[in-house]
């Protein structure tokens, strides 16, 4: 009897896929946070441009965003801290701590505040192009809906709010890609063998930068405390991180294939222009379903602007009572009235957002080689430090990184200059 009754144990405790599912969570602010306005139009344009050539570049991305997003969140769940904490303890000379702390602060802080008008005028987009109300009086609109998500401090609300928009946007862009038709051997084959087609080397780091983005190391290192408590939980986090990250990359992907299978070669202005080529096969819901994917893919960007900024100063300046604290929500009124004010004027302050490019073109990097230092530290992390693999992968990732960050920052220097 006693046999049988550890039989039936074990077959009720076997997790079935519903509940697999239910892990999903703090991965899937990550995904929500990167799909956003920016990542559709640059997806839209290098299919448009390259066809499939640079692919691989989405795959890379997303293969990096995995590998350092799961030590963020290692990092969260076995020390209970945020990324901003341990950058603020790993150092014990005065000017690399503060110098870390203040770059840090100072980086994202503006360039959350410089991105937040784009990403509200790119969420007003796609109902604007529905119902002919201007952007510049929907932005203000969707700014104040998503001020008062941020105020009620409720971390399983926007989680809530985040998996819907990617459920939205999968749906949306990989529906579009199937209709497409791509030519599956192209496609393979530009996602596997990089290449480097003649002026394709910015549009390869735009597709990085829109997905590998510094503030949501921070974001997830605090946000997983909220759902993981122990090291047991680590393979529930990983898992977390795989799937919603990767779902991030089909999307990314599945725009980018479609541009590619339906207007290569074609000069694009705008995301419209991909749902005029969709017309001739999908309609007038064409227009429905590239206005839906970039409200979802725009309003989740929106939202994880504002959090970017509130979570990374917090977990820097050691506020202990996460999103219920006076001073992180006063931070993410500050940079939503920002946002909610460039939007309704329609202001897209060039020099800010190259600063705020320039900024970020040296953050990544200097984040990342942050990330591998701290996830190195026995006394900090014990037997959950990094592996000898993993060291090597995060080391090429930041390399690759800083590579594209100097080259990303010269650019932006000089078209600031020029």
């Amino acid at each position: 009897m006693t046999a049988t009754k550890e039989v039936d144990t074990t077959t009720t405790e076997k997790p079935t896929l519903k509940n697999k599912l239910k892990v999903i969570g703090p991965g899937a602010i990550i995904t929500a946070s990167f799909i956003g306005p920016g990542t559709v139009t640059t997806a839209t344009r290098a299919g448009a441009s390259f066809g499939f050539a640079i692919l691989w570049a989405v795959v890379f991305s997303i293969l990096a965003t995995i590998i350092l997003q799961e030590m963020s969140a290692r990092l969260g769940i076995i020390t209970r801290q945020g990324l901003g904490e341990a950058i603020r303890e790993q150092f014990a000379n005065p000017i690399l701590k503060f110098g870390s702390m203040w770059l840090v602060m100072i980086a994202v802080g503006i360039g959350c505040a410089a991105y937040i008008a784009g990403d509200l005028l790119g969420t007003s987009l796609g109902i604007s192009t529905l119902t002919g109300i201007s952007p510049n009086v929907l932005g203000p609109i969707f700014g104040v809906v998503i001020l008062l998500l941020g105020l009620s401090g409720s971390y399983k609300l926007i989680e809530r709010v985040m998996v819907v928009l990617i459920v939205v946007m999968s749906f949306t862009f990989i529906t579009t890609m199937i209709v497409a038709k791509p030519d599956l051997g192209a496609v393979f084959q530009g996602a596997f063998i990089p290449t480097l087609p003649s002026g394709s080397i910015i549009m390869v780091i735009a597709l990085i930068g829109t997905t590998v983005v510094p503030y949501n190391f921070f974001i997830h290192s605090t946000m997983v405390q909220e759902r993981w408590s122990k090291p047991s939980d680590l393979k529930e986090a990983r898992l977390d991180t795989i799937v919603s990250i990767s779902i991030g990359g089909l999307i990314t992907a599945a725009i980018l294939i479609t541009a590619g299978a339906m207007i290569y070669g074609v000069e694009v202005s705008s995301v419209a222009d991909l749902s005029l080529q969709l017309e001739p096969i999908l309609g007038e819901w064409a227009k429905v379903f590239i206005s839906i994917g970039l409200f979802a893919a725009g309003f989740s960007s929106a939202l994880a602007s504002p959090l970017g900024a509130a979570v990374t100063i917090g977990s820097v300046l050691k506020w202990k009572n996460g999103m219920k604290d006076k001073r992180f929500k006063a931070v993410f009124v500050i940079v939503m009235v920002i946002g909610i004010v460039s939007s309704g004027l329609g202001f897209k302050p060039l020099d800010v957002l190259l600063f705020a490019q320039a900024l970020n073109g040296i953050l990544l990097p200097v984040i990342a080689i942050l990330l591998l230092i701290i996830m190195n530290n026995k006394k900090r992390l014990g037997k959950y430090t990094n592996s000898v693999k993993a060291n090597i992968v995060g080391g090429i990732v930041a390399l690759i990184c800083t590579g594209l960050g100097i080259y990303s920052l010269v650019d932006a220097v000089q078209v600031f200059l020029g």
